[in-house]
C-alpha cells in the first residue's frame, strides 16, 4: 500500500473542521463527534490509493461516519433506564442564540433522526440517497424527517409563543 502521506494530510488540515461538524451532527456529542471522525479518517487513509476521484473525498468520509456511526448504535447498550422520578434540571441563563439553539433540539432527537435530517438539511442529500446511505426505505426516511422535523419545530417554539400552540 502505497500512501501519498503529504496529500492526505493536507486534505485532513484543509477539510477537517467541516467534517467534524458533521460528526457532531451525527453523533451530538463533542467526543463522540472525534471518535467518529478519527475512525471515519482512518479508514479513508487505509483506503487512499483506492480512491480514484480526489472530488469525492468528502463524501467518501461522510459514508464512512454514517457507516460506522451506524455499526456503533447496534453496538450501543441501553444506557439510559426508566425512572418514576423526574431529575431537577438545573437553570440556565438565556444567552444562546439561534444556532445553539438548534443544535442543543438536535441533540435531543433520537439517533436516526437526527442523521436523517443532518443528511437532508445539512449535507444536502436527497431522500433516496439517505434511504441507500442508511439501509433503510425511502417511505422511512421521510417519516423520520417528518417527524425530526416536527420535534424540532415543537422544540424551537419562540418563547410568548407556547401559549397560542
Amino acid at each position: 500500500m502505497i500512501v501519498n502521506h503529504e496529500e492526505f494530510h493536507t486534505y485532513v488540515v484543509s477539510r477537517g473542521a467541516a467534517l467534524l461538524r458533521v460528526a457532531h451532527q451525527l453523533t451530538g456529542n463533542a467526543c463522540d463527534a472525534e471518535d467518529l471522525l478519527q475512525a471515519a479518517l482512518a479508514k479513508t487513509y487505509l483506503a487512499w490509493d483506492r480512491i480514484q476521484d480526489r472530488s469525492s473525498l468528502d463524501s467518501y468520509v461522510r459514508r464512512a461516519m454514517v457507516n460506522i456511526n451506524i455499526s456503533w448504535w447496534r453496538r450501543r447498550k441501553l444506557e439510559e433506564y426508566p425512572s418514576d422520578d423526574i431529575p431537577e434540571v438545573p437553570v440556565q441563563p438565556d444567552h444562546r442564540h439561534g444556532y445553539d439553539e438548534l443544535e442543543q433540539a438536535l441533540d435531543r432527537l433520537p439517533a436516526r433522526q437526527r442523521t436523517a435530517i443532518v443528511l437532508r438539511y445539512y449535507e444536502d442529500m436527497s431522500e433516496s440517497e439517505i434511504a441507500k446511505t442508511l439501509g433503510i426505505s425511502v417511505g422511512t426516511v421521510k417519516s423520520t424527517v417528518s417527524r425530526g422535523m416536527a420535534k424540532l419545530r415543537g422544540d424551537l417554539v419562540p418563547a410568548g409563543r407556547e401559549a397560542l400552540n
